[in-house]
């Protein structure tokens, strides 16, 4: 009788415990998402109009609340003007931030990224050829299209090179990685080749392309970025429970699990560089925050994927909306590429991590 009531504590126990595990996640969760959703309204209040807080929070509730009265003004500055560039900054923040979540829990690599595997150095190319020599295939398109199809369909080529290239030996993490590598330095050259070549024009589009920025962003592109990660996510999600395998014990152990790590891998790296691939299209390269987001959501939440794959697609879209707004108001009327101001945050928030003595937190 005693064995089965110390039984029943210990299963009590074992439940509360749970309980507050799953209390803490999900707080933070909402926090960060509560955070997130002022650090956007107080972005899109940043402008030549000089909109309030107040003004901006009214315009935004006018969309699905007819009831509250809106100056037709301030509904176009927010709606028309503004919405569409931080709505793209919070897409491609979550989507380069769970990207990274990706590629480091298949390789087991803290310091690896899609970019890594050569996607943006391919985008870099695809977008200089285009402006250096336009490409007459999409003709029809207006310039700005012809930059972001083509950049795009280099990044899915490269994707396609990279897989090849590592199944040469095998399709380990390591291959994957070095595969990667070696198209990134490959790419980085012929880049450096046009730009060499390239007209003072060209090579200031070329530039000012690979520095990333949200500037002139329609609803349309938004929703062409939505769609991708509308499709793309739930697919992440569903690998949350391989993903934790893969990263608490390698291959072996996962492996050992069930897991099919090989199926696992080719998803993962096709899912996070079409997501990629899709978001820098439309907005250049803005390369650190696959790194920075991801790290900063382990420090906070652990590296269970159910809970780490939400917060640092909060996170990294809190930080491509917080450094397009320190780039918009640093040096006004000049704006900061976001990929510059995304770096001058990130690395003291590594070191922070650093000198804090919490460097155990990828494991």
């Amino acid at each position: 009788m005693s064995i089965r009531n110390n039984r029943t504590t210990t299963t009590s126990g074992v439940k509360d415990k749970y309980r507050t595990f799953l209390f803490r996640k999900l707080l933070i969760l909402e926090v960060s998402v509560l955070v997130l959703i002022l650090l956007i309204v107080w972005s899109v209040s940043i402008g030549a109009a000089g909109l309030s807080f107040g003004e901006v929070t009214l315009a935004l509730l006018g969309r699905f609340f007819h009831s509250i009265t809106v100056p037709e003004f301030n509904y176009s500055i927010v709606w028309d003007s503004r919405m569409p560039r931080v709505m793209l900054a919070v897409l491609a923040g979550m989507g380069l931030s769970v990207s990274g979540v990706l590629m480091q829990g298949i390789t087991g690599n803290p310091l690896v990224s899609p970019f890594t595997l050569g996607v943006s150095s391919a985008a870099a190319l695809g977008a200089s050829i285009a402006i250096l020599f336009g490409v007459p295939l999409f003709v029809q398109f207006s310039e700005t299209y012809v930059i972001i199809l083509t950049a795009f369909m280099f990044c899915i080529v490269s994707t396609l090179l990279v897989f090849l290239l590592s199944r040469i030996k095998s399709s380990s993490a390591t291959t994957l990685v070095l595969a990667g590598t070696a198209l990134n330095y490959f790419y980085s050259a012929i880049t450096s080749v046009l730009h060499y070549f390239a007209s003072e024009e060209d090579l200031m589009a070329m530039v000012h392309w690979t520095f990333g920025t949200f500037t002139g962003v329609t609803w349309s592109e938004v929703a062409v970025v939505s769609v991708v990660l509308l499709i793309c996510m739930p697919l992440c999600f569903k690998e949350v429970w391989n993903l934790n395998a893969m990263t608490a014990g390698g291959d072996e152990v996962a492996r050992s699990l069930g897991v099919n790590v090989g199926r696992v891998r080719t998803i993962s790296v096709v899912l996070s560089s079409l997501i990629t691939a899709t978001v820098i299209s439309f907005t250049g390269v803005i390369g650190f925050v696959c790194l920075v987001a991801p790290h900063l959501a382990r420090y906070v939440i652990g590296s269970d994927h159910r809970f780490l794959l939400p917060l640092a697609a909060t996170f990294g879209a809190m930080l491509t909306v917080g450094s397009d707004v320190v780039g918009r108001i640093v040096l006004e009327p000049i704006i900061l590429p976001v990929s510059i101001v995304v770096s001058f945050v990130g690395v003291p928030l590594f070191i922070y991590m650093i000198s804090t003595n919490r460097t155990d937190f990828w494991k």
